[in-house]
């Protein structure tokens, strides 16, 4: 039996819930489907001199604003990866053409050119239903009309709230409209058409033949002939959608598909036609013979379809005028306007709309609750991976990605400069609209024997037997294991994602509980809120972001565009154009809010961590970046920060001699002082030497540190190189340093133990910063 005071908090949690960014899982699945983005030529370079973004790219940054867009009516979308390739296969399948080709050199172009070819495969997961309208029509019988009004009603909502963020479906069709278990509407693959910039960056068009608006059909599929200067179609509008929706509002009316005898070319041509009849309605239902049930429909149903088959887009309404119209005046009272929740940092009121109910025994009657399903679908989706789930596996094992064996793909003829004949027709490039359901079953076997308790954890209760987390016992013992067995750790991760989850959203009452648990370690899935809430950010970011001035040119912006590109470009998120932009506006918008500062490069790459975390939000990028620099990076960019610099390298090199004379006075022999490599390090700290994967890990607990933490950390780097740098002179050492980014010693600075003695180090140094002080007040 559930206890009177966990139950209240189930009940106080559960309406919280409402307020959160994403729905909760529910009765809802995860689906994964695939396609192919069009492959670039390699030869080409754009206009900047630098190769061509692969269209791949692309898409996966403009993917990341549908993360934020969240309707009861819209499937939400989750995450997007590349495809992923062996490159055993590929030498296998190219293995045969040395027989035929002489020089190694194009040997070695076709292999990049495949390769390159199999890293344009993406795969999607987002939110997903079993059952579409696509079942409904499958029946063959007419829907009543009073459920035809609801179907279209919801659809119209799901359509409105795209439109405000300046987005169009179309690739409306029947099984795109999925049914919940409830019998509601929600989206699929709303997003496709933004994210691959209108059909810009694949080779199938958007859309079905049979619902595509007649406008659409008569401007055709429209390529970029050039890649340097691509001339992008004409988008579709919102009445695009509205056509598609009449389309399939009228086969539900008949229950039988329109156009299914006719091939594709004249499917298309029948719907141009259209434009010269004057009631379209009357004449589908006459050429589909069920002229009889059209004209039996109630006088709102007609209206509806004749507004929505209109062939003018200029008198076509959109489907927020539609919404408005007095047909829905009935339907329109069922349905509560969507109201979307605030955010973690805003000025508005999150528990306005907080409520306990009184009564909770039906609630402690509840005993096999699904716990997992009150989480968002992002959590889920973030543990089911944990669990071993693999978005690629799922589709081979559904044939969905198949492999084809490297006989297969020999061509019959092939020319002395490359050019091959007699392959079939790759049809993988174009679009598999299948979608796989993701089986959680892996995930709740994991989770079988996790207690409700650790879904609604008590924050208030006091918890004096853990001084180092409120979990429970076993996982304060797991607490100890190393740091990447703990974020691998499906259970532990679970307790951990949920407890921050419930701090953050008490933040800042409950700031002192944040800084508490991230002493033990922090959750990768809300690294970005807690290093906000550990860097004191509050207030309404969104308000004081949106208050800078980012258009206006000023003088730094030649150099800004100068160092985006070189700042963590092995990144997919932060190489794609859309991470690009993003990066100048946090940037210009820093130094534009800070007139007394300056620009220095490398501070694109102290960007780079906030802007990857809080991708989709750059108001908090830019506020994390403000709060920092001034705690850790005080008067570093001034416009003279010599002075600013030298006195920090002063009291770096008293600290190396006051921690390890021997190395001090070695380096101070060999004349190898900290101006010739610590300045990076400190001005970027160390973001300019580590890739983001171990900038995560080190900032977890630089942020936990005061700003003299620093120190610790370049010590000891220094303590990990000690027996290289003894062992060298000058020249090597430069050398040591100059290639540290790839060298060893980061990879064993990262391990299980050393990543233990690494922080040791810094504890220990960090202990000796009082005598440091007093040595510099004797100087």
């Amino acid at each position: 039996m559930i206890s009177g005071s966990w139950g209240r908090n189930i009940l106080a949690w559960k309406d919280l819930k409402k307020e959160q960014k994403m729905f909760p899982l529910k009765d809802a699945e995860m689906g994964a489907s695939t396609f192919f983005a069009s492959a670039l030529p390699h030869d080409v370079c754009g206009s900047n001199g630098l190769p061509l973004t692969p269209n791949s790219i692309k898409i996966l940054g403009r993917f990341q604003i549908l993360k934020t867009i969240f309707h009861p009516r819209l499937c939400q979308y989750v995450d997007i990866t590349r495809g992923k390739h062996d490159i055993n296969v590929l030498r296998m399948q190219l293995s045969n053409l040395l027989i035929i080709k002489a020089e190694k050199n194009e040997d070695i172009v076709l292999l990049n050119e495949d390769t390159s070819r199999l890293r344009e495969r993406l795969v999607v997961a987002a939110e997903h239903c079993e059952k579409s309208l696509e079942d409904l029509l499958r029946d063959g019988k007419p829907v009543s009309c009073s459920r035809i009004l609801c179907i279209a009603f919801e659809v119209l909502q799901g359509l409105q709230y795209m439109n405000k963020y300046g987005m169009v479906h179309r690739a409306l069709s029947p099984h795109n409209i999925l049914l919940d278990r409830k019998g509601h509407v929600k989206l699929a693959k709303f997003g496709l058409y933004h994210m691959t910039a209108h059909g810009v960056d694949v080779d199938f068009p958007i859309g079905y033949p049979s619902y595509l608006a007649p406008e659409v059909i008569a401007q055709g599929i429209v390529k970029p002939s050039d890649h340097t200067q691509c001339e992008k179609p004409l988008p579709s509008g919102p009445k695009s959608d509205v056509w598609s929706i009449g389309i399939i509002l009228f086969e539900l009316c008949v229950g039988r598909k329109l156009f299914q005898t006719l091939e594709i070319d004249q499917r298309l041509k029948q719907i141009l036609t259209l434009g010269c009849v004057d009631d379209i309605v009357t004449v589908l239902a006459e050429e589909h013979g069920c002229l009889d049930v059209i004209k039996a429909l109630p006088e709102n149903v007609m209206s509806l379809l004749k507004k929505c088959l209109t062939f003018q887009p200029s008198k076509r309404p959109t489907p927020d005028e539609l919404l408005c119209d007095s047909i829905f005046s009935e339907v329109s009272s069922f349905y509560e306007p969507f109201h979307k929740a605030a955010s973690l940092f805003s000025s508005s009121l999150r528990c306005a709309n907080l409520t306990l109910p009184e009564d909770i025994s039906q609630l402690c009657k509840d005993e096999d609750c699904d716990y997992l399903a009150e989480r968002s679908i992002e959590e889920v989706y973030h543990l089911w991976c944990l669990a071993g789930g693999d978005l690629e596996k799922e589709l081979v094992n559904k044939e969905i990605i198949r492999s084809k064996p490297p006989i297969c793909t020999l061509p019959n003829f092939l020319l002395e400069d490359g050019e091959s004949f007699g392959q079939g027709r790759d049809r993988s490039s174009l679009l598999d609209d299948t979608t796989v359901t993701l089986s959680l079953y892996q995930l709740r076997n994991r989770l079988k024997d996790v207690g409700g308790e650790a879904f609604y954890p008590l924050l208030e209760d006091d918890q004096s037997n853990l001084p180092h987390s409120n979990s429970n016992n076993e996982l304060s013992a797991a607490a100890n294991l190393p740091l990447i067995i703990r974020e691998r750790d499906t259970e532990y991760q679970l307790n951990r994602i949920i407890l921050f989850d419930r701090l953050l959203k008490a933040y800042p009452y409950k700031k002192n509980q944040i800084w508490k648990e991230a002493r033990v370690d922090i959750p990768p899935l809300l690294r970005g809120l807690t290093w906000a809430a550990l860097l004191g950010v509050e207030g309404a970011i969104q308000a004081r972001y949106d208050a800078v001035d980012k258009d206006t040119p000023i003088p730094t912006d030649r150099q800004i565009e100068v160092d985006i590109p070189r700042c963590h470009q092995y990144d997919e998120l932060l190489s794609s154009p859309e991470g690009h932009a993003k990066f100048r506006r946090v940037l210009k918008a820093w130094v534009v809010s800070h007139p007394d500062l300056v620009y220095w490069q490398g501070l694109d790459s102290l960007c780079a961590p906030f802007l990857y975390l809080n991708f989709n939000s750059e108001a908090l990028a830019y506020a994390c970046m403000s709060a920092f620099i001034p705690k850790y990076l005080y008067n570093f960019f001034l416009k003279d920060n010599s002075h600013v610099i030298q006195e920090y390298l002063t009291v770096f090199s008293q600290m190396i001699a006051f921690h390890d004379p021997e190395l001090s006075n070695h380096l101070n022999e060999i004349g190898f002082i900290p101006d010739l490599y610590a300045i990076p390090w400190f001005l970027t700290m160390f973001t300019h030497v580590f890739p983001l994967h171990k900038i995560f890990h080190l900032w977890d607990t630089l942020l936990l540190g005061n700003s003299s933490f620093p120190f610790c950390i370049g010590v000891a780097i220094l303590q990990q190189l000690r027996d290289r740098l003894l062992a060298n002179g000058f020249n090597e050492c430069i050398l040591l340093f100059s290639d540290l980014p790839g060298d060893r010693s980061r990879s064993k600075m990262t391990s299980g133990y050393s990543r233990r003695k690494f922080r040791l180090e810094m504890r220990r140094n960090f202990l000796t910063m009082r005598v440091v002080r007093h040595l510099e007040q004797a100087i």
